[in-house]
């Protein structure tokens, strides 16, 4: 820690008694969790293409009409236009699904195992690789918004 003020802020700190392994531990954790996060924001691209490509069909339906061939817009309709995805599921269903049965579950344990093993504190492991590898007293290595270096 620098005497200096120019340290992590007391939230990233590590609190008395946590180990190395248990803030390696919890950043594994963390890490997991983030990348679900990403896994989730596909989820939701899938689910806004699927829901953009069905709109599209109405057009697709229309213009099959337009072009004489009744048989084939009438296909379309019926088969494809507002289709589940997976048997008796939208997309919007699947995220429902997927949110309730894994994301959420996931995103309480790893905020107990936070609660329980680090006083609820946060990005502990990136906190001292930042401290670590940064240059102290350079303008653009400060530890945090606020510190006397920023001169703002």
């Amino acid at each position: 820690m620098h005497t200096n003020g120019d340290g992590p802020d007391a939230e990233h700190q590590r609190p008395d008694g946590v180990t190395d392994a248990t803030v390696e531990a919890l950043g594994s954790l963390s890490k997991a969790l983030e990348t679900t996060e990403r896994a989730r924001g596909h989820l939701y691209s899938f689910h806004q293409l699927t829901g953009s490509a069905d709109l599209e069909l109405d057009r697709a339906v229309s213009l099959l009409r337009e072009a004489g061939h009744e048989s084939w817009a009438d296909r379309v309709q019926q088969e494809i236009l507002g289709r589940n995805v997976i048997p008796g599921r939208w997309t919007f269903q699947i995220i429902e699904e997927y949110n309730r049965t894994y994301y959420e579950p996931f995103k309480q344990v790893e905020r107990q195992a936070l609660d329980d093993l680090a006083d609820g504190r946060d990005h502990l492991y990136e906190a001292e690789m930042k401290e670590a590898r940064r240059t102290v007293g350079h303008p653009d290595h400060t530890a945090r918004p606020d510190s006397p270096s920023t001169g703002r």
